[in-house]
């Protein structure tokens, strides 16, 4: 089955308001940037995204909160973002913050069809009120539901028509486990390929898990911070 659509704003289609959104990346190595200016461009708002992180200020999801588009952000960390602080403090944005372990393993078991798991993590801590507490083995452990969401999308290095991907070194992040938790997954690739040229002991992502993949053009892949020496 061939999956490739063109452009962004075509592998966007169906997302509207309110919907849920998961995007793959860490601070900014593996972000669907294409995609994500596709959503910005497109004005879409009441947005709930889950992601590592909230981007920069004018990149990645950085985009969207300026124009307050999200409304709700599912993260571990957001240190990078004064737009993102700014919002979260006048109360302009709800923010769940989990820790990044957890947040990853969430998204793993909404792919997985794992609808909740017992972890240690934030145990005794903010993290825990509300949540089921049980002890195994003399530890305490907190109930953690599954994270799926209305579209995934995710960014690798190549993929093929199928929708089988493979990302690169450390984009290698949360992409692969939110593209199987979506329940439209879309693929943004440096590479795009006919089905049958990927090395199979190569797939990081099943091409089962994508609906929709194209090829960007002109990637920025920018960085949080530039560190050099002299």
């Amino acid at each position: 089955m061939n999956k490739v659509v063109k452009t962004a704003e075509e592998a966007i289609l169906g997302v509207k308001d309110n919907m849920t959104l998961m995007l793959g990346g860490f601070g900014l190595c593996g972000i669907p940037e294409k995609t994500i200016q596709a959503l910005h461009d497109l004005g879409v708002k009441g947005l709930t995204c889950i992601s590592n992180n909230a981007g920069v200020d004018n990149f990645g999801l950085g985009m969207l909160l300026q124009r307050h588009q999200i409304k709700k952000m599912i993260s571990s960390y957001v240190g990078e973002n004064s737009e993102f602080e700014r919002q979260l403090l006048s109360g302009e944005l709800e923010v769940d913050l989990i820790p990044q372990g957890t947040l990853a393993e969430r998204c793993r078991a909404g792919g997985a069809g794992i609808p909740a798991f017992y972890v240690p993590a934030g145990y005794g801590t903010e993290v825990a009120e509300g949540k089921e507490v049980r002890e195994f083995n003399g530890k305490k452990y907190l109930l953690e539901t599954a994270l799926t969401a209305d579209f995934a999308f995710v960014k690798a290095w190549k993929g093929d028509t199928a929708g089988n991907l493979i990302y690169r070194h450390t984009a290698d992040n949360f992409n692969n486990m939110m593209a199987m938790a979506g329940k439209i997954t879309v693929a943004e690739v440096e590479e795009l390929v006919p089905a049958g040229e990927l090395d199979p002991n190569c797939i990081h992502t099943p091409g089962i898990f994508v609906q929709r993949i194209f090829k960007g053009e002109n990637f920025e892949k920018r960085i949080e911070f530039a560190t050099t020496r002299n």
